[in-house]
Parts: structure tokens; C-alpha cells; sequence
């Protein structure tokens, strides 16, 4: 697992739309919220993903972007942003190399049955690169207003 104070992995995912984001795109700009989930249209999913667009404005404020990550396409990524008018990117992982980069895709107990899957994590990655915050397996109700309260504490 990824820890505070270490460089962030580099990543290039397609968005919704197909355009490669980048790490590198927002490094010495932007801070960047990467925030990863297990499927689209999901409840938890759903309730995070609202929640960060809730707060986008104030993300966008304090130099932050917001980027979202499953294993969805880009095609799902788009119903799911026009199903409940989302405004954050969610990138598409769809062979998992971001996810293993990131430590996420682990094993995981579902009602007795053991598979691998997305652990709800979310990282803080600072305009050098660096990695302020790792979460693995968060919950999603709340995430967003207590990550906008870590990026306030960044100065």
C-alpha cells in the first residue's frame, strides 16, 4: 500500500470523453483528489460521487481537481455522469494497471465468497506529486466534505 510522503504513481487513463488525464497534467497547478470506487451506479458509489460534485466549486477553489477511477468504460462513465448530473472526470481503469499501481485492487468478503475487487480508497496527491493522504477502504457517505477539509489544511 501507498503511503504519505512518498511520489505518487504516474497514471494516464482515459476520461468519460476518451481524453488521457495524466498526473503530470495537474503537477505544479492543481492538487489532485484520486479517488477510487468499485462500480458505477453503485449506492455507495453513487453517494460519493454526488457528494464530490456537491463540492466541486470548492475543490476548484482551493487549486484541487477531482478525479474519480473504477474499471468501468468510458461508455459506463458517461451514462453514470448524465444519470445523476456528475461534475468530476471518472477515469476509465478498464484493465486495472491504475488500480494495482495504486494498491486497490485486493481481495475482498462478500457474503462468505472471497474475489478480488476495488477497495473504496481515495489518495491526496499535492501539486509536486507527493502523496499527502492514502485512505484504503473508506466509507463513502461524508468522504468528500472530510477530503475538502484535508485539502484546507495544505495551505
Amino acid at each position: 500500500m501507498l503511503q504519505p510522503n512518498s511520489q505518487a504513481p504516474e497514471f494516464t487513463s482515459p476520461n468519460q470523453h476518451g481524453t488521457p488525464v495524466s498526473l503530470a497534467d495537474h503537477r505544479g497547478a492543481k492538487n489532485v483528489i484520486l479517488y477510487f470506487y468499485p462500480k458505477d451506479d453503485t449506492p455507495g458509489c453513487t453517494i460519493e460521487a454526488n457528494q464530490f460534485t456537491a463540492l466541486a466549486g470548492d475543490f476548484a477553489a482551493l487549486d484541487t481537481v477531482v478525479l474519480g477511477v473504477s474499471r468501468d468504460s468510458c461508455a459506463s462513465h458517461q451514462a453514470f455522469i448524465a444519470k445523476f448530473g456528475l461534475g468530476v472526470d471518472l477515469l476509465a481503469d478498464t484493465d486495472g494497471s491504475l488500480c494495482q499501481r495504486y494498491g486497490v485492487w485486493q481481495e475482498r468478503e462478500k457474503n462468505g465468497e472471497k474475489k478480488m475487487g476495488i477497495v473504496r480508497s481515495t489518495f491526496l496527491i499535492d501539486k509536486q506529486g507527493r502523496i499527502v493522504e492514502a485512505l484504503y477502504g473508506v466509507t463513502a457517505e461524508g468522504h468528500a466534505a472530510a477530503m475538502l477539509e484535508h485539502i484546507k489544511k495544505l495551505g
